[in-house]
């Protein structure tokens, strides 16, 4: 295994590594047949050079998830693409980085361990992080690949100690640039917004208590642009509400949430394509407001993109997959009668079951709470969250699966007084 023969071997020399290569031409074709990105930002048109693929997933993907496996290999180039692994999330970095460099090549590459990470045993990262060898053997390759765990463990390795980019930080980012593929999953999905979770508490908590940087918040890595917050396990644990505080917080408009066992693949000209076992969140809040006191935010957008779906994050524009194009909600034949409420809005995918029942009934808005234990700190806060129909809502149904799409419902978040018992033995 290359990974023991990197480590058995000492440090790489020049001679050991391959120069750095072209992408392969299926990649280069497709960086090549991109025209550059115009910009509007408060004035005339800025030029942006396209980039490469993010492929960002929400975790626990499962080996036998053909579709995300083999889109990544297909996105680095195809059979025989290069495809450098980090494990250095994993608290058993050498085990996870293996397990996954023999799952990309069953389906198809020429995977490879780079043995950058804090937890390595017999290893120093910072050395291995500024190898110009590693690097280059990083920089010939076609596409990165980051396992899961935490994320801190990451931007760690591949930082300075002053926060600088490592040679290979700045090797990944140049394989980016050119046209290569990033992917990852868990921590690795956490890592490609500018800003990301670190060592935060529960969804509840986080409601109460705010976000702070070096607490809840870091820096991550940034490969999806400064304005794009991301959150991954979203729907498996509701972890949509702790995105409100941190993107408001941060100042970011727009953020997107992965579930589990799914992908978001953001292309270079920005269009979010879905693609998995779940979807995707989208929260909006350009037109959003909140006042102070405890946690509230009102006029916030929220869509979900299942599989197939996809969004364009420079035109706002969202496409149905197309087994939905034709399911869309029809408001004069609702399925649903009579008021929506649940008790348990962060429960395993509760947000998403109440967006699709309201826009599939009379209602004109549907009603969730959040509340902890009576023993909690801060027992008596709870949180309010209504979701409304606006003009432009729209909800579509698969006509092949039990899978639906929603597109621009409103969310208004507000703290409400849980008394105290909340309940009382008969």
């Amino acid at each position: 295994m290359l990974f023991f023969a990197l480590l058995s071997a000492g440090p790489l020399q020049a001679q050991d590594v391959p120069k750095p290569v072209a992408l392969q031409p299926e990649i280069k074709a497709q960086t090549e047949s991109k025209p550059t990105v115009q910009v509007e930002i408060g004035g005339p048109a800025v030029i942006t050079a396209p980039k490469g693929t993010l492929v960002i997933i929400g975790g626990g993907l499962r080996g036998e998830n053909e579709p995300v496996w083999e889109r990544i290999v297909e996105l680095a180039g195809g059979k025989g693409a290069r495809i450098a692994v980090f494990g250095s999330a994993s608290a058993n970095p050498e085990r996870a980085a293996r397990l996954d460099v023999e799952r990309l090549n069953f389906y198809g590459a020429d995977a490879f361990v780079v043995p950058v990470a804090v937890r390595l045993a017999n290893s120093d990262y910072r050395a291995a992080a500024n190898d110009p060898a590693l690097a280059a053997l990083v920089s010939s390759a076609a596409g990165a690949y980051f396992v899961g765990g935490d994320q801190a463990r990451i931007t760690q390795a591949l930082r300075k100690s002053d926060g600088s980019p490592t040679l290979i930080l700045d090797a990944l980012w140049g394989m980016y640039r050119r046209g290569g593929v990033i992917a990852g999953t868990s921590a690795g999905a956490a890592i490609m917004s500018k800003t990301m979770f670190y060592n935060a508490g529960s969804v509840l908590t986080t409601l109460k208590r705010g976000v702070a940087d070096g607490m809840e918040m870091a820096p991550g890595l940034g490969f999806i642009g400064d304005d794009i917050f991301v959150d991954q396990h979203l729907l498996v644990r509701g972890r949509f509400a702790r995105m409100l505080p941190v993107m408001l917080t941060k100042g970011y408009k727009m953020g997107l949430g992965i579930d589990e066992n799914t992908c978001m693949i953001i292309h270079p000209n920005r269009e979010v394509e879905v693609l998995g076992y779940k979807g995707a969140l989208l929260i909006d809040l350009a037109g959003a407001s909140t006042t102070p006191g405890d946690f509230n935010v009102s006029n916030a957008r929220l869509s979900y993109l299942d599989n197939g779906d996809r969004f364009n994050i420079a035109t706002h524009k969202f496409t149905p997959s197309p087994d939905k194009a034709a399911g869309k909600f029809d408001p004069s034949r609702p399925y649903y009668k009579g008021p929506l409420f649940t008790a348990d809005i962060l429960g395993h995918s509760t947000i998403v079951d109440l967006m699709t029942k309201l826009l599939d009934s009379d209602q004109p808005d549907a009603i969730g709470i959040a509340f902890g234990s009576p023993r909690d700190l801060q027992a008596d806060l709870g949180f309010e969250f209504k979701l409304s129909r606006i003009a432009d809502s729209a909800g579509y149904a698969s006509a092949v699966a039990d899978a639906y799409s929603v597109y621009n419902v409103r969310l208004d978040v507000r703290p409400i007084k849980i008394q105290q018992p909340f309940y009382q033995y008969k």
